[in-house]
């Protein structure tokens, strides 16, 4: 249910989570596929947290889900054109984190290049 038309509260009712938005890191950011590869990220989600956000993010029409061509019992995740257009918003997330994070893991200088040359790093990106 809809809290209002409010693009941002659209927003926020879809990645508003603790874990959405860095499942989608994972997929667009850092190319990742599989469950097991986003059960390997550093901030240890839960596997029934994990295959809640999936299931809501083929739902929304972000991702879709298809079996492994080598190994039929396996899934492959990826990212639709909707979820590919979320590519520029994780990278502004990203930068500003970046810029703004003492203890930030982001390569030297990502905030920089990416406000330098904001389409040059979002085509690097793109799939």
């Amino acid at each position: 249910m809809r809290r209002s038309g409010c693009p941002i509260s659209f927003s926020l009712d879809l990645f508003g989570d603790r874990w959405t938005l860095l499942v989608l890191r994972d997929l667009l950011l850092k190319k990742q596929s599989t469950f097991q590869g986003f059960l390997e990220a550093e901030e240890g989600i839960a596997s029934n947290i994990l295959a809640d956000r999936l299931k809501k993010l083929e739902e929304s029409g972000i991702i879709k889900k298809s079996r492994d061509r080598e190994d039929r019992r396996q899934f492959r995740y990826g990212p639709t054109a909707k979820g590919r257009s979320l590519v520029p918003v994780l990278l502004e997330i990203a930068a500003w984190g970046a810029t703004h994070d003492k203890h930030t893991d982001a390569p030297k200088g990502f905030a920089k290049e990416f406000y330098a040359n904001r389409d040059k790093v979002i085509d690097e990106f793109e799939l």
